[in-house]
């Protein structure tokens, strides 16, 4: 390479970090004026660094195979903040590859925008959305999270709106642990943002959101109307209450309208947002599961699998990062293997995924087994899935079908697909799908009829973004949606 080459090169890297920064000025200005939401083929676009913006691009040109250029979507996302849309999730790469696939025929961007848009323009008044007060009832691992995802998604015309957050104890060293534990986190890395302690108040400021900390032993005793609080939804993520009736005692409690569990539940609607959240009645709801992190990551791939071949068994094995309910070091525990050290060893033990999946995949009774291994790992888990068919099929074929489900449809929030030869537990730490199938590792069997598929997921962060998923839906907050 002449060093002509690279001094050209190199300043072709600099026009493109430009543009990327324009095209963060522009989503930043929709978000927080507009309450609109840029996505790129689904992939999130708020908060994210100019690299992180241009490695998204290329994505959409590997896996999407459509190359679209930083200088399409950042001078599209600016034409949209200059129009009168109502609040809504926008999918920029969808856009930018319908604006080259139009060969360029509208006389300009705004043109265009103007009819792919149409039925989003000048909607606001109809549209308003009122958000919606959130409790957080426990501030475990799925707590914190769903805590700094609704802060991230603050500002104007925001849909959930964390409003306090339930503890068993409320001192003022309580109240100084808990804020450290929200501004850094071993895993997830440390909070984008600033929280600021009021123990006179008894409140967390959290990027300027004031949130209420409330000390309650049962979940009838509270209140919530003396904080201002009405018509919440409380999103129960202690583990403690996982049935109708404990669930219920959440709806006793003054300001409170549904609740939503962060765990299976019985005698409850078992969701996997995605797949069967239109099954049931908000009005007429209010108590609902967002299932397990197991069940949302295997049941969109079995979903897609079963529709393109039919399913006629199949066994999940989930490799698991080990969590709360082990042991640290060897001592009691009540269920097999799980008292010994979690930080040293493989241990086997059961889950409950296989059943779990038919309370949302109904017709998969009696056809899948399950086991899991969890392993020393803090966050990230696998599930590898052997199934028997009932048409023949190829490698390639299984793949198609799984990245045609991740880029279209009703599924391309929850299944990732991904091609990367070197990916590890690690690379799907903060993944917003629940499902991220990993296509080179996918087995076929010599005579076609039984596959075995590998399915990562961020069993923390990628299942808080299904809770939330979830609770705009039952909340009715969504927004208008162009994918």
């Amino acid at each position: 390479m002449t060093t002509e080459t690279i001094v050209q090169t190199n300043q072709e890297w600099v026009v493109r970090k430009q543009l990327a920064v324009k095209l963060q000025n522009a989503i930043g200005k929709l978000m927080y004026e507009k309450n609109i939401e840029l996505v790129l083929f689904r992939s999130p676009l708020i908060d994210q660094s100019v690299p992180e913006l241009l490695n998204l691009h290329e994505y959409a040109k590997d896996i999407v195979q459509r190359p679209i250029d930083i200088e399409t979507s950042a001078s599209l996302a600016d034409a949209l903040t200059t129009m009168d849309i109502a609040p809504s999730k926008i999918d920029i790469g969808r856009l930018a590859a319908e604006w080259q696939e139009s060969d360029k025929s509208y006389p300009s961007k705004q043109t265009f925008l103007e009819d792919k848009l149409g039925a989003f323009i000048g909607r606001q008044a109809s549209h308003d959305i009122q958000p919606k007060d959130v409790v957080l009832y426990g501030f475990g691992r799925i707590g914190r999270l769903c805590a700094r995802e609704l802060i991230r998604m603050g500002g104007v015309g925001q849909q959930l709106r964390l409003r306090a957050i339930v503890l068993r104890r409320l001192s003022s060293e309580e109240i100084t642990k808990r804020a450290a534990l929200l501004r850094m986190d071993s895993v997830h890395g440390p909070f984008s943002g600033v929280v600021t302690e009021d123990h006179e108040n008894q409140q967390l400021i959290i990027n300027g959101q004031v949130v209420q900390l409330i000390a309650a032993n049962a979940p009838e005793e509270i209140d919530y109307t003396k904080y201002g609080i009405e018509d919440a939804l409380v999103i129960d993520n202690t583990g403690v209450y996982r049935d109708e009736e404990a669930l219920g005692r959440h709806l006793q409690s003054k300001g409170v309208s549904k609740a939503l569990l962060t765990a299976p539940g019985k005698g409850v609607p078992n969701i996997v947002y995605g797949l069967n959240h239109k099954e049931f009645d908000i009005q007429s709801t209010d108590i609902w599961s967002a299932a397990s992190c197991t069940t949302n990551a295997i049941s969109p791939v079995l979903a897609v699998l079963d529709k393109s071949f039919g399913i006629e068994k199949g066994h999940i094995e989930t490799v698991h990062a080990y969590t709360n309910d082990q042991n640290l070091l060897d001592n009691f525990h009540k269920k097999h293997r799980r008292g010994r050290s979690a930080a040293i060893n493989m241990v086997i033990t059961e889950t409950g995924a296989g059943k779990a999946v038919t309370k949302v995949l109904p017709h998969f009774k009696d056809k899948l087994t399950a086991n899991a291994v969890r392993v020393p790992t803090p966050n990230g888990s696998l599930a590898i899935m052997h199934l028997s068919l009932n048409s023949k099929v190829d490698k390639q074929k299984v793949n198609e079908v799984l990245k045609e489900a991740a880029l279209k449809g009703d599924l391309v929030n929850q299944i990732r697909y991904s091609i990367e030869p070197e990916l590890v537990s690690n690379d799907i730490i903060g993944n917003t799908c629940c499902s991220v199938f990993d296509s080179p590792a996918t087995i076929v069997s010599q005579d076609g009829m039984d596959t075995t598929v590998y399915v990562w997921y961020d069993n923390e962060f990628g299942y808080t973004k299904q809770v939330l998923r979830l609770a705009k839906y039952i909340s009715k907050v969504q927004r208008l949606i162009y994918y």
